[in-house]
């Protein structure tokens, strides 16, 4: 589920930064190219402010020499300062005539560009008005920036002062300022990420351990609880309510155990006395008689159902230890102690598979279900026939597998479905002796170790029976 939430989660944490990050940055770089704006506005109003005392104007008429000395001098003197702001900060600048003809400009030849954005700056100048903000120029854009402001003598334009700035101290502050965004942008991320992995553990963690534990009462261990004392008021709540639950079910199937036990104890006593007393009648009766053979073995049945009843009884209630067993080892014992049975049907009953395979498991609970599935297996499978018991190790999948196949009848998918529920017998095998109980018995001895069995048709005709084994210790589900 981690995997799941917290992608989610950084998205959306992306998206918002993201959000807040590009209207950062765009505020960022307008305001850097309007302080250079600014300062262009205060220069070409200083070179205005000194264009308009070089000259008296345009149709003006001379009144001596000493004046007009003196506006050669005040041109000199603003030649002086264009050419000096040119050489400190290479920016290029210049005093023009309504024709465009220069007065003063910096560098020597320079024209201010006649179309584009340096030309709508000049052309706004000549009406008088200061020219508009020019369009943003962005760190990967190679753009200058034009400002012009108009030199107004008795409310006409007689000169126009251009300044054309070079961008790339500017779009480097930019571009610095972007860096340090992204740095915030990406610090802010990792907070946000170390955060969201908190957050989603603290609210995950009481749902892992609950998974655990429900996982843990699904395969037979009714011990399994929750800590309700983390997460989020909600889930806290939820695991008291499964703790509630569990102690229910475990109360309930304690007392079915509880049941089943003392009946079938308690059934012992006068099963055996009623048997004795068949055994006291069938003395007055000629031997060989029809119906005290048959009540007799009617009572052998029902004392082994009882035996049954109470083997599965305990087996529901003993808590396993599962422990690192050689299961190949195993399997080959079991195999030995069925050989002579096997061979007294004239069946074959053989065993295959590495020569060592180590599971963890119950070593008395694993023999006693390899025990009943080969019993059970030997019952159905006709003489002449063979038995085989496999044990593998898949690849990559963390189990041992011990697989017994046989060549009896089989099932049909309908019994496949059903087989190993308790008391339940295939109606075509009627005639075989047995309670119904074996192959739950084994089951739930298999699943107090963290086993499982499972049921398959063997072509092409018969039965496999599998037992997966763990072969590492059982754990907590990791999320």
């Amino acid at each position: 589920m981690r995997a799941r939430l917290l992608p989610l989660l950084i998205v959306l944490m992306a998206s918002v930064l993201l959000a807040l990050g590009f209207p950062l940055a765009a505020s960022l770089a307008a305001r850097e190219q309007q302080r250079v704006i600014v300062d262009r506005i205060d220069d070409t109003a200083r070179f205005a402010a000194l264009a308009q005392s070089v000259t008296s104007g345009p149709g003006t008429d001379i009144a001596d020499d000493a004046t007009a000395a003196e506006e050669e001098r005040r041109l000199a003197t603003l030649r002086d300062d264009l050419t000096r702001y040119h050489e400190v900060y290479g920016i290029k600048a210049g005093v023009f005539q309504r024709t465009g003809t220069p007065l003063a400009q910096a560098p020597v030849g320079w024209q201010p560009p006649g179309d584009g954005e340096g030309g709508r700056a000049f052309a706004e100048a000549l009406a008088g008005r200061r020219s508009h903000d020019p369009g943003q120029v962005w760190p990967w854009q190679r753009h200058t920036l034009t400002v012009a402001s108009p030199v107004i003598r008795d409310g006409d334009v007689v000169y126009v002062v251009v300044t054309e700035s070079p961008t790339g101290p500017m779009r480097s502050r930019i571009l610095h300022g972007w860096l340090l965004i992204a740095g915030g942008e990406a610090a802010a991320m990792l907070l946000a990420v170390a955060a969201a992995i908190r957050l989603t553990g603290w609210v995950l963690r009481p749902i892992r351990i609950l998974d655990a534990a429900a996982h843990g009462i699904a395969t037979g261990k009714m011990n399994s609880r929750v800590a309700a004392a983390s997460g989020p008021p909600e889930l806290r709540r939820l695991a008291r309510s499964f703790n509630e639950m569990a102690d229910n079910v475990e109360e309930v199937l304690e007392q079915q155990r509880a049941f089943v036990a003392d009946a079938s104890h308690q059934l012992r006593n006068p099963l055996s006395a009623l048997l004795l007393r068949i055994e006291l009648l069938a003395l007055d009766l000629p031997d060989g008689h029809a119906e005290i053979a048959s009540v007799r073995a009617e009572g052998r049945r029902l004392a082994r159902v009882l035996d049954d009843l109470l083997d599965l009884a305990l087996a529901e209630h003993s808590a396993s230890r599962p422990v690192l067993t050689d299961i190949a080892e195993l399997a080959t014992d079991r195999v030995g102690a069925w050989l002579p049975l096997a061979e007294s049907e004239g069946v074959r009953l053989s065993c295959a598979g590495p020569a060592a395979a180590a599971g963890w498991a119950d070593p008395v609970a694993l023999s006693s279900a390899l025990d009943a599935v080969i019993d059970n297996a030997l019952k159905f499978t006709p003489e002449g026939q063979a038995v085989e018991v496999l044990v593998a190790v898949p690849p990559d999948a963390g189990t041992v597998t011990v697989t017994v196949a046989d060549c009896g009848p089989g099932l049909t998918e309908d019994e496949l479905a059903r087989i190993g529920d308790r008391f339940w017998r295939s109606n075509r095998h009627q005639n075989v002796s047995g309670s119904g109980l074996g192959l739950s018995i084994s089951r739930a001895l298999l699943a107090a170790g963290g086993a499982t069995l499972s049921f398959a048709p063997n072509r092409p005709t018969g039965l496999r029976v599998t037992i997966t084994v763990p072969r590492h210790p059982e754990g907590p589900d990791q999320g």
